[in-house]
């Protein structure tokens, strides 16, 4: 039985991740804050159902001691690297901790496997957000990064020190840059689900409008449960790499927006309004990436649709609210 040690167990991509390792028969692991354990009804939400599944440990991050001590325990065959201050809105609010905890994190657990763990396989979860002002579309794994926030800094620095550690140890360590990827477990701060979230209380009644930044802005969305998928791929492999993992198609959040809306059977114009004091000092105005290599290499390609996913969002959101729109759904998409 493998063993894998996840950090961010507790976040979108960790809960999906942890699911599909123990369908594969893995002994999965993972690292959480100690505040976790002792607030598990709200801080455990997203692996409540494989709870008694999994082993957690209590462990910090920002402490090497602490990484040392939970690899100790683990002596983990496998190493997923998740755990991050990931929203980049908050990362030009708070730059020094954002560069702290990402980089020193990544850091401090590649430092540690070196010396416990030699032959653990590690995956580093980069962002298409270390591209930032793109210089070509779509991006590719040869791309040059030019960051727009210190959340993409500390990513760039990840990757950076995981193939550092690849090329000068000798470790089995190997980048996915992620570009954008949603679900109903996304946290409320993002954008996506900030939009369906809003579409349920507004149709719910308890909301009228939504504000929200930069409407033009393009992405490259694809659904959290394929993307595990793809990591999962990467430390299977014989060597270690590098890996854009993405659906090579681009949407505004206008058009995101205009999608989850027309689902719930409401008109987007009618309660969407762009706010200035959301818009980001430095935009990434379009990101969009060429997962070739990920196919080629891998034999891995996304599943789920942009429609699907968008629909399967709202109505979770919308289940949570108390609306059933299911038949209503089904006539107004």
């Amino acid at each position: 039985m493998t063993r894998a040690l996840i950090t961010g167990i507790t976040g979108q991509d960790g809960s999906y991740l942890a699911e599909l390792l123990l369908a594969k028969g893995y002994e999965v692991h993972g690292m959480v804050r100690r505040v976790a354990l002792e607030d598990p009804g709200h801080r455990l939400s997203r692996i409540s159902r494989i709870r008694d599944r999994i082993h957690l440990h209590a462990g910090s991050l920002e402490s090497l001691p602490s990484v040392y001590q939970v690899l100790r325990k683990t002596e983990p065959e496998e190493c997923y690297h998740l755990a991050a201050q990931s929203f980049v809105s908050y990362s030009f609010d708070d730059e020094f901790s954002t560069l702290q905890t990402n980089i020193n994190g990544t850091h401090y657990l590649l430092s540690a496997l070196r010396e416990i763990a030699p032959q653990c396989r590690f995956y580093f979860a980069g962002s298409s957000e270390m591209f930032g002002k793109a210089a070509e579309v779509p991006q590719v794994e040869t791309t040059r990064f030019h960051p727009r926030s210190a959340y993409g800094i500390s990513k760039v620095a990840g990757f950076e020190l995981t193939r550092n550690y690849r090329e000068a140890y000798g470790l089995h360590a190997s980048n996915g840059i992620l570009f954008n990827h949603e679900s109903p477990r996304r946290g409320f701060e993002f954008v996506t689900r900030k939009i369906t979230s809003a579409v349920a209380r507004i149709r719910a009644g308890k909301a009228r409008q939504l504000s929200m930044g930069n409407l033009e802005a393009k992405r490259d969305w694809g659904h959290a449960a394929d993307f595990v998928g793809a990591m999962w791929r990467m430390l299977q492999q014989d060597e270690p790499d590098d890996y854009v993992v993405a659906t090579g198609e681009t949407h505004s959040v206008r058009e995101f927006a205009e999608l989850a809306f027309r689902f719930a059977g409401l008109d987007y114009r009618e309660h969407v309004v762009s706010d200035p004091q959301y818009f980001r000092p430095a935009e990434v105005d379009l990101l969009l990436g060429n997962a070739s290599k990920a196919k080629t290499k891998l034999g891995w390609a996304p599943s789920i649709s942009f429609e699907s996913l968008v629909r399967e969002m709202v109505e979770a959101d919308c289940a949570a609210e108390g609306v059933d729109l299911v038949t209503e759904m089904g006539t107004t998409a």
